[in-house]
């Protein structure tokens, strides 16, 4: 990295590219998700939501609970300096506009805003696949939300899938979670997403906390997998640029 010789600011820390907006929440984030900090090779910088958690942004999602909340909340995470903003639900996709024209920083909300760029990638008889966290809650207003309504998808829901321990653990926040249990519920769900649906040429993991299980996915379908992880680490790239060295 190379240093000026000056600087100027208002702040109290700095060097975090990517805020987080987080629901409340206190179940277990184990590692690769997006709310363990180890997950990332560089700084993010989390704020809760407190009005915000699993039921209510998931299964209600009403604007006039939780718009102005997020909105407040983006704007500490500007004020913190950060380059862009994301969210730890992938349902808040349904405020993409909202929340993108309340700050002055990049905004995206969801991995599903990657669906676009998946299915430009594929021949044109294929379709992407979306595993999301309860596929009954996942509507048209999100996918309009991420610029992904009218793709031919895909869908398979975890809450569907064995004891559905995954789904019950975030939903009612729980404060113990089976790694292992989550790990056969995501490759079951993979399966059958592709089983039924053989035209799938690429996943998009909907839900922020199924990025601990994407190289499962991958191993048990063989296929490209998004996530949101992918995403902010693409966003980090685009955010901080290193100057490059090397020789001719």
């Amino acid at each position: 990295m190379n240093l000026a010789s000056e600087y100027w600011g208002k702040k109290n820390i700095y060097g975090f590219s990517i805020g987080v907006l987080m629901l409340k929440s206190s179940f277990p984030r184990v590692p690769g998700e997006i709310g363990n900090a180890t997950t990332f090779d560089f700084p993010v910088l989390y704020r809760y939501v407190d009005e915000a958690n699993a039921p209510n942004v998931v299964h209600e999602g009403r604007p006039e609970v939780l718009l102005e909340p997020y909105k407040r909340v983006a704007r500490e995470l500007e004020s913190e300096g950060v380059g862009a903003i994301t969210t730890n639900c992938g349902y808040l996709a349904k405020f993409q506009k909202e929340l993108a024209a309340s700050v002055n920083v990049p905004v995206f909300t969801s991995s599903l805003m990657q669906i676009p760029l998946a299915y430009s990638m594929l021949k044109p008889d294929q379709v992407v696949g979306v595993m999301t966290f309860c596929k009954s809650a996942l509507r048209q207003e999100h996918f309009e939300g991420a610029g992904a309504w009218g793709i031919p998808m895909a869908v398979v829901g975890l809450e569907e899938e064995g004891e559905g321990h995954f789904y019950d653990v975030i939903i009612n926040d729980r404060n113990f979670i089976d790694v292992e249990k989550c790990r056969k519920e995501h490759i079951s769900a993979a399966r059958r997403l592709v089983d039924e649906n053989p035209r799938v040429g690429t996943i998009v993991l909907e839900c922020t906390n199924m990025p601990p299980y994407a190289a499962d996915i991958h191993e048990v379908t063989g296929l490209p997998v998004f996530d949101i992880v992918t995403m902010m680490r693409y966003m980090h790239s685009n955010i901080v640029k290193p100057r490059r060295g090397g020789y001719m």
